[in-house]
């Protein structure tokens, strides 16, 4: 008798995933007094009006795609990343601190977040051709990014948002903002720490026994997309690649700069020297957003195409090719944001802000830290928005640590750290979803990878904490 093969259990895509969220957030409002229930209209609506919400990130993501197609085209950034990979050859390792660093910089000094989007094909890339896999080029971008956040010291999505939500709260609470900056510099250092050491065992395993925690599926894909990887990159790769792909690698840097640099608040620092750069765009640096980078990001397209002398027909052919690799991942970003549509148009956010305030009333200041903590994990996957749950929540749950005579700025800080934690994980971010959609990794393979990282990072969170609660 012959006997049928089984099929192999395989997880739901990202996008059932956040459909299925949906579907039980709407039928949850049903179910909770207090809160509207969705209509049939509403769930039927949530993903368009997540996009129109998500329309400027997606439309980044889009013109980001059609730049870096363009790059592809001239062919200097595969030259690129086989010279980074053989100049490095034998201490690949060293490449993941060093990134990991650069991007806990950004998360921590300005809460980068969807603007690492722009590095995830770049780094992937990188990192299989150095004989890592897919995974180690997500988790060197979403750690390290997402444990700045979470120590956030001067980022204005997070520290300054909350600080102004709860000054002009007016409760007359005053702010020692070298509090928080303490508090958030010990966080993000050990969090880095911990992060780093977890991503550099995992690609060290990878790189002695091919040892990968993505499924075949996974694999494949991230192969048709990057490449084989391994040593490839290292052969027949010249001394000195020629004149026209360094133009090109120059104007690539040049770009990613000028993105990093225009969106860090400078004023806000007392920095003064950009005050008159508002020719290009109309705005600033460091005032510039997702509408000032798809400008910046199609005017470098035209400028390599002008530089590497790509034909006009071809560089079209190039740009529209690239953006369509993306399509995927604006599909995702629009989903994921449908969830938060349902909440806040059924007042569902609101509802469980006011019932997790009342339970943090008269307990110990260390039960205060954890119990605030945890309820701002909750909090962080139904509101996403950094900006939007500082803005929601700090007045009331700033107000009632002062007013229980406890820290404020501490208050601040759990919510930076519980937040930062939560999105670095969350289907509910078009951040998480979209990054593990360039780098072809399903949403429960990274769940299953991080997961262990996490609990020791929330852990430590309270311990620092609680200290901090009980201390100031």
């Amino acid at each position: 008798m012959e006997h049928k093969k089984r099929k192999a259990l395989r997880m739901p895509t990202a996008y059932s995933i956040l459909l299925l969220l949906i579907i039980f957030i709407s039928l949850l409002t049903h179910l909770i007094s207090g809160v509207r229930g969705a209509t049939l209209a509403e769930v039927v609506m949530a993903i368009p009006e997540g996009f129109l919400d998500a329309i400027d990130v997606c439309l980044f993501i889009l013109i980001l795609g059609g730049f870096l197609g363009m790059v592809a085209k001239t062919g200097a950034l595969d030259a690129g990343i086989a010279s980074v990979v053989r100049r490095f050859q034998g201490r690949e390792m060293v490449l993941i601190p060093i990134l990991m660093l650069l991007f806990s910089l950004g998360g921590t000094t300005y809460g980068m977040a969807e603007e690492t989007m722009a590095f995830y094909a770049l780094i992937t890339a990188t990192m299989i051709a150095a004989g890592f896999d897919a995974m180690v080029g997500a988790a060197t971008i979403l750690v390290g990014a997402g444990v700045g956040v979470l120590g956030s010291t001067v980022n204005p999505f997070a520290v300054s948002a909350a600080i102004d939500a709860l000054k002009s709260s007016g409760n007359g609470i005053e702010i020692n903002q070298g509090v928080i900056i303490l508090i958030g510099v010990i966080l993000w250092i050990t969090s880095l720490v911990v992060g780093t050491i977890f991503v550099m065992r995992y690609a060290k395993k990878v790189k002695s026994s091919g040892h990968s925690i993505l499924s075949h599926a996974e694999q494949q894909a991230a192969k048709e997309t990057y490449g084989e990887g391994g040593d490839k990159g290292g052969e027949a790769v010249p001394e000195k690649l020629p004149k026209r792909q360094r133009f090109v690698l120059v104007v690539f840097a040049l770009s990613f700069l000028i993105m990093v640099v225009s969106l860090i608040p400078w004023e806000s620092f007392g920095v003064t020297i950009f005050q008159n750069t508002s020719q290009l765009t109309g705005i600033n640096l460091g005032e510039w957003y997702f509408q000032e980078l798809q400008a910046w990001f199609l005017l470098s397209s035209i400028l390599i195409a002008f530089v590497a002398k790509v034909p006009e027909r071809e560089a079209i052919g190039a740009f529209v090719s690239g953006a369509a690799d993306m399509i995927g991942v604006v599909f995702v970003i629009a989903v994921s944001r449908g969830i938060s549509v349902i909440m806040s148009t059924t007042g569902l956010d609101l509802y469980v802000l006011d019932h997790a305030s009342r339970a943090l009333a008269d307990v110990s200041p260390i039960l205060f830290a954890v119990g605030g903590y945890f309820i701002y994990i909750g909090l962080s996957f139904l509101i996403p928005s950094t900006s939007g749950l500082a803005a929601a929540s700090i007045p009331t749950f700033g107000g009632l640590a002062a007013s229980l005579g406890l820290s404020p700025e501490v208050m601040i800080m759990i919510f930076c750290a519980a937040s930062g934690v939560v999105n670095m994980v969350t289907p509910t971010s078009a951040v998480v979803m979209g990054g593990l959609s360039i780098c072809r990794i399903e949403w429960p393979t990274w769940l299953k990878f991080v997961g262990k990282l996490l609990v020791v990072l929330i852990v430590i969170n309270l311990i620092i904490l609680s200290a901090a609660m009980l201390f100031f």
